[in-house]
């Protein structure tokens, strides 16, 4: 079993619940929803390209999937992450945007946000003892060859590269897209997503994703609203 703390927005929300039928998925119930078609895709071909997205749930990463350390338990973590979410404050992203990072498209924020890139450092250093190291398939499994030094020093101290200096906050929406097909998966998403992608984007709670089993669809463990209300039990 594998453990995330990611953001993801309320399960009520607009966005979620436009990009949970985009992917196809919720993460919060486990409920799936038929494929979408959209622009010049099938919805065989939407389901296609989003395949990889979906079985992670709708989320940006702060604290990447980790197995739990010897002597640490579930609700050692779910009880620390309710203490983290608490010592918070909630705050307003001015706007988000669609991007193409490589060869996927996520939401990004529109803007750099120092409070966003603290929240994430934080997560990351201060849930470091609740990791088990890093097998060396699962390095393996991250092509270190392909990182850079500053990417290769993070996997090995923090079990992910893309943390710290390295961290970009974003949220998934597609698979690798080939180069050919990516102006109208562009084109797609812009269509379906409508106005949200230019919304503010409230920060206001953290979620304790679960990976049951290797190959598993992750679900919300639980929400943790920033600011002290209480958690909720969701699966």
């Amino acid at each position: 079993m594998r453990y995330a703390i990611y953001f993801t927005p309320e399960k009520e929300d607009a966005l979620t619940q436009h990009a949970e039928r985009w992917l196809g998925r919720s993460a919060f119930t486990g409920a799936m929803h038929p494929p979408v078609a959209v622009g010049s895709f099938t919805a065989a071909e939407i389901a296609f390209h989003t395949a990889a997205a979906r079985r992670y749930g709708f989320h940006a990463t702060l604290k990447a999937p980790f197995r739990l350390a010897a002597g640490r338990s579930e609700s050692e973590l779910v009880s620390a992450l309710s203490r983290f979410a608490a010592e918070r404050e909630a705050f307003t992203l001015d706007g988000i945007a669609l991007a193409r990072l490589g060869r996927f498209f996520a939401i990004v924020p529109a803007a750099r946000s120092q409070r966003l890139d603290e929240l994430a450092a934080d997560a990351v250093t201060q849930f470091e003892s609740f990791r088990a190291p890093l097998t060396p398939e699962e390095v393996e499994r991250r092509n270190p060859e392909r990182l850079t030094p500053a990417q290769l020093k993070n996997l090995h101290k923090w079990g992910y590269p893309y943390v710290l200096d390295e961290f970009r906050f974003h949220m998934t929406l597609s698979g690798p897209v080939p180069e050919q097909e990516a102006e109208r998966m562009e084109a797609a998403i812009s269509s379906f997503f409508g106005p949200l992608l230019f919304a503010p984007l409230k920060i206001a709670s953290l979620a304790l994703f679960v990976e049951p089993e290797p190959g598993a669809p992750f679900h919300v463990r639980s929400l943790h609203a920033i600011g002290g209300e209480r958690a909720r039990k969701i699966a």
